[in-house]
């Protein structure tokens, strides 16, 4: 049985997209099934994996418009065991076609429901808000990934999301758990990011991946080439991170 996690914060550039294509690759190399499901208009992660999002037809869209299956909508990427169902920008439109839907949160719940046999992780990138998409992406979920970017503001907000998650608990989906949160964009050289680290883990402990992602160049130029890390340099010290995050995640779960 699957587990199925959203990344998520409203916060953007936090590495939200970079984690979820990138654990999704590392996780698929340690021979774990994996689906991607991008719930961002913004489409970065379809378009992080190579998919040509300007082409999309059966994409998260329709998924939540309930006009296609799921398995309709899955793409194979060139990741090793990774699949996605991409986004398009029309997403964009979903939040105001749902409003007055019934059950409107659970419609991807609805959707996904069954997709959980076939994979070990199915992993939801969020859109950069607490909208409609989020609240979807969160009500399906098992967990919640949290990364959080080692800066000033970084914990601003941090608030608003927990307590969002926290009415999702009670209102949507009780057996929502916070995976972990991740800290991000660290650089050693920093006092402030160093403060940051110390600041989480003092508030947050064992809620807080061991993993700590570094700031990386060739992380950020991955995506241009619609490669994950793992892929596109499987030395780099990003690759490393997201490797080593992946095997955390594996232990986590499946030696409990």
């Amino acid at each position: 049985m699957g587990k199925i996690i959203a990344i998520a914060n409203q916060k953007g550039g936090v590495g939200k997209t970079t984690t979820t294509i990138n654990l999704a690759a590392s996780l698929g190399v340690l021979e774990k099934k994996v689906l991607l499901i991008d719930a961002d208009p913004q489409s970065n992660a379809s378009s992080g994996l190579g998919i040509d999002v300007e082409n999309v037809e059966n994409g998260t869209y329709r998924l939540l418009e309930h006009t296609i299956t799921a398995k309709e909508a899955i793409v194979a990427t060139k990741s090793p065991n990774v699949d996605i169902i991409p986004a398009h920008i029309d997403l964009v439109a979903i939040e105001i076609e749902l409003v007055d839907k019934e059950e409107r949160e659970y419609m991807l719940k609805k959707a996904i429901e069954s997709l959980k046999e076939s994979y070990d992780y199915i992993l939801i990138d969020c859109a950069p808000s607490l909208g409609l998409l989020t609240l979807n992406a969160l009500t399906a979920s098992d967990s919640v990934i949290i990364p959080i970017q080692c800066e000033y503001f970084a914990l601003e907000g941090l608030g608003k999301l927990l307590n969002t998650i926290k009415s999702i608990q009670k209102i949507h989906n009780p057996s929502l758990d916070i995976e972990g949160l991740l800290l991000t964009m660290y650089d050693s050289r920093l006092r402030l990011s160093n403060q940051v680290v110390e600041e989480v883990k003092k508030h947050f402990d064992k809620m807080v991946f061991k993993t700590i992602i570094q700031r990386n160049v060739r992380l950020g130029e991955a995506p241009s080439y619609g490669e994950s890390i793992i892929s596109y340099d499987a030395g780099s010290k990003g690759a490393n991170n997201y490797l080593s995050l992946a095997q955390e995640l594996i232990e986590k779960n499946e030696f409990d």
